[in-house]
């Protein structure tokens, strides 16, 4: 619709509504009721104003009254306020911080009859070591404790898994490269070997007698040998604690002495000096993705002497099953690509193992173990780690288009 101006020559339409030959007839539009609402709105603003400001005076007069007797209530001082000799300056008019004299320090018991931090310090520094590692896939640390003065060395398995070449530096500059001589993954525990005789051990303690409450501390290498030594003290926040992580159940102590990436495998001491553990985990690490503070763990004593003395007898730990295979699980874009169902996909089969007998080979995707799914490493430990060495299972096996069932024996991993 569009608006044309009239033509004022032309004769008026007398069909047209509303107007005379004269013109419109339409009476104008009144606007006294808005006037009337925006001065009751003014009235309203000012009377307002008008509160405001006598409310204002007021509480300036009660301020003006209290001045003298507040403006002194709070001041920066150590000053004893009711000794008759420091009151003046305490309530002077110059806020000031007065500093008394401090005896100087004095040795840190965290109980009776135990070290100080600084003595514990002292005692086991010396047996903890700083782990370095490097493979194809980048380079790694962590910590250590030395267990005897020939050389050998405790650590975590996932500290040095996968691990091409292995260093321990000492705290009197040595590095020297250290060899597995064993590893459990179940345990979280490795012991290396260096070439030297004159190390100094560590004392263990026995972590059964451990109480909630007991005063513990930690050293090692919180994230990476530039912070190398580092003591952190805190307590046994629990004991016997069950954590499950990549599809085992572990049974460790609890502190809330702070431990970071880095510490792991070095050792919690207990307020005589002694290790009653070995650091291996915080909540955010491998527990949770929760990023909070306080919650370490450590692998008891008893646990470590158990493992340990296997380890060191006959190179492994009896009684762990395995199927002798190694594998990874197949991502969304990888079973669409090269067309494989979801599963575990095969990349090494060992000699001599029940895999290798019933002809499973690499390139191989493991779909399923007694009709449980298998579809990543972790869900493959957790259920090898419901079977005892010589169990039989129902392994069902994709190739070439084609799905076999073939039956396992679980063997002991060495």
């Amino acid at each position: 619709m569009s608006f044309e101006k009239r033509n004022t020559d032309s004769p008026w339409d007398p069909w047209e509504q509303d107007t005379y030959q004269t013109g419109k007839t339409t009476p104008p539009k009144s606007h006294g009721g808005l006037v009337a609402v925006l001065l009751v709105l003014v009235i309203l603003l000012c009377g307002i104003v008008s509160v405001l400001g006598l409310l204002n005076v007021r509480l300036f007069a009660q301020i003006k009254n209290q001045k003298g007797s507040d403006e002194s209530m709070l001041r920066f001082s150590a000053a004893d306020p009711t000794d008759a000799t420091q009151s003046a300056a305490f309530y002077s008019n110059d806020p000031a911080i007065v500093l008394e004299t401090t005896p100087a320090g004095v040795e840190n018991i965290p109980q009776e009859g135990g070290l100080s931090l600084q003595e514990i310090y002292a005692k086991a520094i010396d047996s903890v070591v700083s782990i370095s590692c490097s493979a194809s896939g980048g380079s790694s640390s962590g910590t250590g404790v030395v267990l005897s003065a020939d050389g050998y060395l405790v650590t975590n398995y996932h500290v040095v898994e996968g691990a091409a070449v292995i260093y321990a530096q000492f705290t009197d500059g040595r590095k020297l490269e250290a060899q597995i001589v064993g590893m459990d993954e179940i345990s979280d525990l490795a012991v290396l070997q260096v070439a030297a005789a004159d190390l100094s051990p560590a004392q263990f303690g026995d972590s059964g007698v451990l109480r909630v409450g007991d005063s513990v501390v930690a050293i090692g290498d919180p994230l990476g040998t530039q912070l190398r030594g580092t003591m952190t003290d805190g307590i046994v926040s629990a004991i016997n604690r069950d954590i499950l992580t990549e599809g085992r159940t572990m049974t460790l102590i609890q502190t809330n002495a702070a431990l970071n990436s880095g510490n792991s495998g070095g050792p919690l001491l207990n307020c005589y000096g002694q290790v009653i553990g070995i650091n291996t985990m915080k909540i955010g690490d491998y527990v949770s993705s929760a990023g909070v503070e306080g919650l370490g763990f450590a692998i008891p004593a008893t646990t470590v002497q158990e493992i340990v003395n296997q380890i060191l007898a006959q190179g492994y730990v009896s009684g762990r099953p395995t199927l002798g295979i190694t594998g990874e699980g197949l991502s969304t874009f990888y079973q669409m690509y090269y067309r494989l169902p979801a599963g575990l996909y095969i990349t090494q089969v060992e000699e001599n193992s029940s895999a290798a007998s019933v002809g499973l080979q690499p390139g191989d995707v493991l779909l399923s173990i007694d009709e449980t799914r298998i579809q990543s490493v972790d869900t493959l430990k957790s259920v090898l780690y419901s079977h005892q060495v010589g169990d039989t299972v129902q392994a069902v096996i994709y190739r070439s288009g084609r799905r076999y069932q073939v039956e396992l024996t679980v063997d002991e991993a060495r």
